[in-house]
């Protein structure tokens, strides 16, 4: 047998095409030719998949042709990936393995030059694509990555060590040596977080927080320094409801495409991303050539915190407009294009002003701005970004007298408990969080009496609401009303959620 082909994936985004990795050998002048639209990393296998066969006790076929083809051609190729299969394909052409054993599987490795197999990023990104084919095929994997894809548990993945233990495992005949299923590590329980009670005072901030994490809301806090803006955002991710399945396998392979990869102790824990200020809109949104995600993917499923919001650069923040809206990103190049699920929950904390004390009434610290330099500082922060955020709340700062006298409030387990039956509520009545309804869902999962409608309608009107923030108004009120355990809205409810989007004029 003179060709062989073995089938693996390549990296699209979040998708992972299926690639046929295709070996001929020829009589002629000895080559090793590799065709395909494979990027450096992929041509620089063919040294190492040389070496690999070597140093495993393979005879590699100098004396030949060796051509291989990545097919499709259109479709780009990165990373040592393909590796593991070059050399199985060279292996199965020269007759040394069965097909009918390679054809019921799909591998993917990066060879050391003694024959090892090193992690592949994106493991559970393949194992998510062949599990959506269905074909039925076994994923093989080198043993770090396999445990990794195990976490798709409608896919048998299998985990080696190096080239040789492949091999075998391909054998012709009964010399095979089967490879054991991979198992994915067991759960950690999540580690002991900073708890709410914490925080003294702030019983507004702290309410906001609440509605915030029952509806998955976006929030933003205005307040001078030293207020508990932060310490407040730190605490949001021990108020949200465990992850589901479906959650916990996107997030995770949006984490295993990032170059940290996927942190097995990490599964099932909501995702907290904090990038400094400084982060450009690239780093947010993602992109590079191949796509990669971004702060905001990368967040999918939790928290994003965006601290100092006014001091990141414009772009940057623009650039958050249309996740807030579709709570996903597509990121366009020349040639390609991918798309990244961005269902993050926005938390985020300015200063008032640039000195930061506008408004405050502590001794000794006042204002020393000019009304032209805070209208400067909160113009940073365009009106359609602010509209699309959903409680603008002000923290003011605590006196610290009072902050030693005040009793601790409630605990994250007790707010936990009301957010997660909130959330259960929404589930059973819509099917997803209150945040995520569309304009056409909201007439029939939150419908206004009629002194609610006239109430709110009357406010809006003062207040110069856009039509977004109307609606966003009423999903927050629907929130207010879950967390209250009430099936209408009323006009309590909505005069609460009014009150959380009066921080900034432009809100």
């Amino acid at each position: 047998m003179t060709l062989a082909v073995i089938t693996s994936r390549a990296l699209d985004g979040l998708s992972a095409p299926e690639v046929q990795v295709e070996v001929h050998l020829a009589n002629g002048l000895p080559s090793f030719t590799l065709v395909g639209l494979a990027d450096t990393e992929v041509k620089e296998s063919r040294e190492r998949v040389r070496a690999a066969l070597v140093n495993s006790g393979f005879a590699f076929p100098h004396n030949k042709r060796i051509t291989v083809n990545l097919a499709p051609a259109d479709l780009p190729k990165e990373s040592g990936r393909f590796d593991l299969p070059i050399a199985l394909g060279i292996l199965a052409a020269a007759g040394e393995l069965d097909a009918t054993r390679l054809a019921q599987c799909e591998f993917a490795g990066e060879l050391s030059l003694a024959g090892e197999l090193r992690p592949v990023r994106g493991a559970l990104a393949l194992a998510l694509a062949l599990q959506r084919s269905g074909n039925g095929r076994t994923l093989v994997l080198p043993q770090a990555s396999a445990a990794e894809a195990a976490r798709a548990s409608a896919v048998r993945v299998c985990g080696a060590a190096d080239l040789l233990t492949v091999a075998r495992a391909m054998a012709i005949g009964d010399a095979a040596e089967p490879l054991p299923p991979a198992t994915a590590p067991p759960a950690l329980p999540c580690p002991p977080g900073i708890d709410l009670r914490d925080v003294r005072g702030q019983a507004a901030a702290k309410r906001a927080l609440e509605v915030a994490a029952a509806g998955e809301h976006s929030l933003l806090m205005v307040g001078p320094p030293g207020s508990g803006k932060s310490m407040l955002a730190q605490r949001l991710p021990g108020l949200l409801p465990p992850m589901d399945d479906a959650e916990a396998l996107a997030s995770a392979a949006l984490a295993g495409l990032a170059p940290g990869g996927f942190d097995p102790a990490r599964w099932r824990q909501r995702p907290v991303r904090a990038p400094h200020h400084s982060a450009s809109a690239v780093a947010l949104v993602g992109g590079g050539s191949p796509p990669r995600p971004g702060e905001i993917s990368l967040a999918h499923g939790g928290v994003l915190f965006l601290d100092e919001l006014p001091e990141f650069p414009r772009a940057a923040l623009e650039a958050l407009r249309e996740p807030l809206e579709t709570r996903q990103i597509t990121i366009s190049r020349a040639a390609r294009s991918a798309q990244f699920p961005a269902g993050f929950q926005l938390v985020a904390a300015m200063n008032p002003c640039p000195c930061g004390w506008l408004g405050a009434s502590m001794p000794g610290r006042s204002c020393r701005c000019s009304p032209d330099q805070v209208a400067r500082y909160q113009g940073k922060l365009s009106g359609p970004l602010l509209d699309r955020i959903d409680l603008q709340v002000e923290v003011a700062a605590v006196a610290p007298a009072d902050l030693l006298a005040l009793p601790e409030g409630e605990t994250s387990a007790v707010v936990a408990a009301r957010v997660a039956a909130a959330r259960a509520r929404q589930l059973a009545r819509q099917g997803c969080s209150n945040a995520s309804l569309s304009a056409a869902q909201l007439d029939e999962f939150c419908p206004l009496d009629a002194a609610a409608g006239r109430f709110l309608q009357l406010a809006a009107t003062r207040l110069g609401w856009t039509g977004r923030s109307l609606h966003r108004a009423i999903k927050v009120a629907r929130s207010v009303a879950d967390l209250a355990g009430a099936e209408a809205i009323a006009v309590v409810h909505l005069a609460e959620a009014m009150q959380y989007r009066r921080a900034l004029a432009g809100g």
